[in-house]
């Protein structure tokens, strides 16, 4: 579920504070040494670092 247009140009990683980019069922930090991957559940952003999957 794509989540509203609006809503990705105000989030930032939490970690870094980069912008963040929608792929399939997460959004993923931009930033070059971070690149954390957060879930989104039920259309909802789960913004934690320690629910954050890292980088492979």
């Amino acid at each position: 579920m794509p989540l509203e247009a609006g809503l990705l140009e105000i989030l930032a990683c939490p970690a870094c504070h980069a912008p963040l980019e929608e792929q399939d069922a997460e959004l993923i930090c931009t930033g070059q040494d971070c690149g954390l991957a957060y879930p989104v559940r039920d259309g909802i952003p789960v913004l934690l670092v320690d629910e954050a999957r890292r980088p492979a």
